[in-house]
C-alpha cells in the first residue's frame, strides 16, 4: 500500500476475480433492472392480449354482420341491438383494439393511454352484450381487465 492511502490493486480485496473499481475511481455505479423486466414484459403482455381481443372482437363481429342466428335470442333488454348492430361494434372495436395493441409492441408515447380508454370501452361493450354470449362476455370482461391492470402498473 502507498503512503498516500490504498490504490486499486494494492491488497487481496482488490485481487478478486470481477470486482469492479468504480467505488474507488468515482465511476457510475453499476446499472441495476429495479424491476424494469415486468414493466416490460407487463407491457408486450397488454399489447398482445389487446391484439388477440381485437381479433377475437373482429371475428364476434363478422358472425354477428353474417349471421343473425348464430348469437341467443333475447327477450326485453335495455340495450337490445340487432345482432347485426353488435357485430359492427364489435367489429370497429376489435379493429381499434388490434391498431393500438400493435401501438403498444410498438412503443408509441399515445397507446398506452389509448389502450387503458379503449380497454375500458370494451370491458362496458362486453358488459352490454352479455345477455347474448354469457360465458365469454365474462372471459373477454376479465381480459380487458387484465389488459387494463398490465398497463396502469407498468413504469416504462
Amino acid at each position: 500500500m502507498s503512503q498516500q492511502g490504498h490504490e486499486p490493486g494494492d491488497g487481496p480485496h482488490d485481487m478478486a476475480p470481477g470486482h469492479a473499481h468504480a467505488h474507488h475511481e468515482g465511476g457510475p455505479p453499476p446499472p441495476t433492472t429495479g424491476g424494469a423486466g415486468w414493466a416490460t414484459a407487463g407491457t408486450m403482455f397488454a399489447g398482445v392480449l389487446l391484439m388477440v381481443v381485437g381479433v377475437l372482437g373482429m371475428l364476434q363481429g363478422i358472425v354477428g354482420i353474417a349471421e343473425d342466428d348464430v348469437y341467443g335470442v333475447i327477450g326485453d333488454y335495455v340495450f337490445e341491438f340487432s345482432v347485426t348492430s353488435w357485430g359492427w361494434i364489435h367489429l370497429v372495436l376489435g379493429l381499434v383494439l388490434v391498431g393500438i395493441g400493435w401501438g403498444i409492441l410498438r412503443g408509441a408515447v399515445w397507446a398506452k393511454a389509448g389502450g387503458v380508454a379503449i380497454a375500458s370501452l370494451a370491458v362496458i361493450g362486453n358488459f352490454i352484450w352479455l345477455p347474448y354470449q354469457p360465458v365469454w362476455g365474462f372471459i373477454s370482461i376479465a381480459l380487458g381487465i387484465l389488459v387494463i391492470w398490465a398497463l396502469c402498473t407498468t413504469t416504462d
